[in-house]
This record gives structure tokens, sequence and C-alpha cells, in this order.
């Protein structure tokens, strides 16, 4: 009875084009994404370093990508608090930051763009490796966990000049929120017109990371005989044993 329920709301709800399937998963993947890695950051920032630091920033982005792979494949009272109402891009009391990326005081703009291009280049490279079944490859249902380790890794090794946006979805959309949610549009002059590196700079970066990738890596690949290239998917599975 319940599975002919389900059956008949599936057949009344249910998407048929794949293009919308893709759009709810990958609106529910960012979601999860921001709602962890920015949480991380709003409850260090908000909290002055009481209940949270640089590696929980860490751990919080890398298990919101880790979660967005998996279903993909507001602002608090603390707030108010925090900042007595004045919500500000810059200085002391800055919580702009929360929600988008800002550079560094020593980065300058062509090195920030450089920067997002090496980290971005490094995540595209990376996850390429974990999922080339060709290569060594990661165990099948674990691709996820080792692309959330390489976000961390890019993190603690590449976090200082402007916190590793490396993916224009999760800072332009954020930066948005706080442009018409009272931040104003100080967010996209701050830091030299900082705005355009995080959109810019991971675009550039993603396709120098496959290229390299592809010219260092899966050009070179031996061409399997049919029984193999059958099976290779299988070699690097979980094997259950009930």
């Amino acid at each position: 009875m319940e599975s002919e329920k389900r059956r008949k709301m599936k057949e009344k709800f249910g998407l048929r084009r794949d293009i919308f399937k893709e759009f709810l998963a990958e609106s529910l993947g960012i979601f999860v994404l921001i709602l962890f890695g920015c949480g991380s950051v709003a409850q260090t920032v908000l909290s002055k370093g009481a209940v949270g630091e640089p590696l929980t920033i860490h751990i919080g982005f890398t298990l919101g990508v880790m979660m967005a792979v998996y279903m993909a494949g507001g602002v608090s009272d603390a707030l108010m608090d925090y900042t007595n109402g004045q919500f500000e891009v810059t200085g002391a009391n800055a919580t702009a930051n929360i929600f988008a990326s800002y550079p560094a005081k020593h980065l300058s703009v062509v090195n920030g763009f450089v920067d997002q291009v090496i980290a971005t280049g490094a995540l595209i490279l990376c996850i390429l490796a974990i999922t080339d079944r060709k290569n060594i490859g990661a165990p099948k249902g674990m691709e996820p966990l080792c692309i959330g380790l390489v976000i961390m890794a890019i993190g603690v090794s590449m976090g200082l000049n402007c916190g590793y946006p490396i993916n224009p979805a999760r800072d332009l959309g954020p930066r948005l929120f706080t442009a018409v949610a009272g931040w104003g549009m100080e967010v996209f002059r701050a830091g030299g017109c900082w705005w355009w590196i995080p959109v810019a700079g991971p675009m550039v970066g993603g396709a120098v990371g496959a290229g390299i990738y592809f010219l260092f890596v899966e050009l070179h690949h031996p061409e399997p005989k049919t029984q193999e290239e059958n099976n290779v998917q299988d070699k690097y599975e979980i094997i259950t044993m009930s």
C-alpha cells in the first residue's frame, strides 16, 4: 500500500527532465555547503574565537562539501548583538566575511587571482585523480569523503590569503545576499573590487587543473582490453561481508 502511494506520488510530482533534477540536487547541495561552511565562520567570528577557530572553519567546509557531494551526486540574533545593528564590511567588527571571501591586507589583486587559480587547479587535479577508474581511484562511495579531505588540505595550506573560496557558487551567491541584506554595495568594492577574483579565478584554475591531469596522467593510460574495461569500475569497490 505504501509503495503504491509512493508510485502514484512519483508519477504525479516526479520530474521528467534531467536538467530540473540536477538543478534541485545542486541547489540542495550548495545550501548544505553554505550552511555548514558559513555557519562555522559565523560561530567563530560572532563568538570572537570562544567557540571556534580556523581549524573548525576548515572542518565545517570539509563536511559541507562532503555532504553536498553526497546530496548532488539566515542570520541569527547573535549577529545583531555582535554588530549593534551596524553591518560592516571591513574593520574590527566586520561581518560580511562570514558569508563571502575577502583578501588579507597583504594580498594584491594579481596575487589573489593566482592564489585562486592554483588552489582550484589543485582541487580539480585531485578530484580527477580520485574519480579516475583507470588510476588507483577511490573506493566506490568514498569519493565525497576523499574530496572533502582535499578541501581541508587546501584550507590548512592555502587559507591565509583569502579563505580559499575556490568555487564561484560558494562566494558570489552569499555576496549577493549580503549586498541586499544590509551590508550594501561595499561588498563589491571592498578589497579593490575583490568580488570578481573568486568567480574568474576558479574558472581558470579548473581548466588548468583538468588540462594538467590530462597531459600528465590520463593521456598516458594504456588502452584496456574489453574484459578489463568492464571490470575496472568494480576493482576498488568496498566489499561488504554479510
